[in-house]
């Protein structure tokens, strides 16, 4: 069955198109492990990391940075094997047999959507594995241990409670000037005010201390002080650190819910969680719109072989990431939808892929 639709072509091409960039994300990745373990030997002798855990550390890496260079090395594999291809006559060859260019880029969109589909997947799910596994290496051995909060955070809790603390000190173990308030419509029924509050992991509750309770019904107003008062809120100090770094640790079903109780707490941040979790998918699609660019400028035999190309493949993927750079700080500074700008590098270069194309054929 396969025969009548994969031919010798399909499978010369598929071929040379896999194993170049099978073999570029290999040494991509032994190159990146050098110099990463070159940065970071002190920190393992420092901190008397384990060989094991620094071989399990290396493991997972490997898909962590051919997760972030997949589009620029699918396209600069595509460029470099076509140009080799062009430079041996082949591609004039193939073309002078009655080949048309668009069943010439056949196994070229075969290889591109095999890959895509395999990048789609790592970046949803195994590719966060590896950062969760990455992240705790860095935590035990790496990262300076979190002392405290920033200062002045405030989290909405549900729709009418919200949370406003000083900063929170983890060595510590407690936070400073507390304030819980319940709002209904436009009315503050309760106003929670503490001078400290320390969190019992046990009980999953906060003692707080020095307290003072300002209730209201609209009518009358009192106010209670407490030296101490316990309550249970539903956060805990873990709530009140928002590091961004923790977004390539989760999954897409843990990015979701986590970005949806962002939301509803009134992060400024959820942004950047969005914006990881929209590039998940766009980069794959990156891939596939590349390699068609890649085998239409390197399909053309020119003065300069494969160093033109390699230099004009360079270019462009110098191009996209400044696109992609440019979109997520639209993004997050100027409030830019994620979705859009997660795809708005993939429009552009889908209409330049657009044009190489049509060229090609005429």
């Amino acid at each position: 069955m396969l025969k009548r639709y994969i031919k010798i072509l399909d499978l010369f091409i598929l071929k040379k198109f896999l194993s170049t960039f099978f073999f570029a994300i290999m040494i991509l990745a032994i190159i990146a492990c050098v110099i990463d373990y070159s940065q970071k030997i002190d920190y393992f002798v420092e901190n008397k990391a384990p060989t094991g855990a620094v071989v399990f550390y290396f493991i997972n890496f490997v898909p962590h940075i051919t997760a972030l260079l997949f589009p620029l090395f699918i396209f600069i594999s595509t460029i470099f094997f076509t140009s080799k291809m062009a430079y041996k006559t082949e591609v004039i060859a193939t073309l002078a047999a009655g080949v048309s260019f668009q069943r010439f880029l056949r196994p070229y969109v075969i290889g591109s959507f095999l890959l895509g589909i395999l990048s789609l997947l790592a970046n949803h799910w195994v590719v966060p594995e590896a950062n969760k596994n990455i992240t705790e290496f860095h935590i035990k051995y790496i990262w300076p241990k979190k002392v405290s909060t920033d200062n002045n955070v405030h989290l909405r809790l549900n729709p009418h409670t919200y949370v406003y603390i000083e900063g929170y000190n983890f060595n510590d173990g407690f936070g400073r000037r507390l304030a819980v308030e319940t709002v209904e419509g436009t009315l503050l029924k309760e106003k929670i005010m503490a001078d400290r509050a320390y969190y019992d992991s046990a009980k999953k509750e906060w003692r707080l201390t020095n307290v003072q309770i300002r209730t209201n019904d609209g009518l009358k107003e009192t106010l209670v002080v407490k030296p101490e008062l316990r309550r249970k809120f539903p956060f805990s100090p873990e709530d009140l650190d928002d590091d961004d770094r923790n977004k390539e640790a989760l999954t897409t079903p843990e990015l979701l819910r986590y970005t949806e109780r962002e939301r509803q707490r009134g992060r400024e941040s959820v942004n950047y969680y969005l914006i990881e979790l929209h590039k998940r998918t766009a980069q794959p699609f990156a891939g596939f719109i590349l390699t068609i660019i890649g085998a239409c400028i390197a399909s053309r035999k020119v003065r300069g072989g494969s160093g033109f190309h390699l230099a004009m493949g360079i270019v462009m993927s110098a191009l996209y990431m400044l696109f992609m750079q440019f979109a997520q700080t639209f993004s997050t500074n100027a409030g830019l939808n994620p979705l859009i700008a997660m795809w708005i590098p993939n429009v552009i270069f889908g209409i330049v892929a657009l044009y190489l194309f049509s060229r090609q054929i005429k």
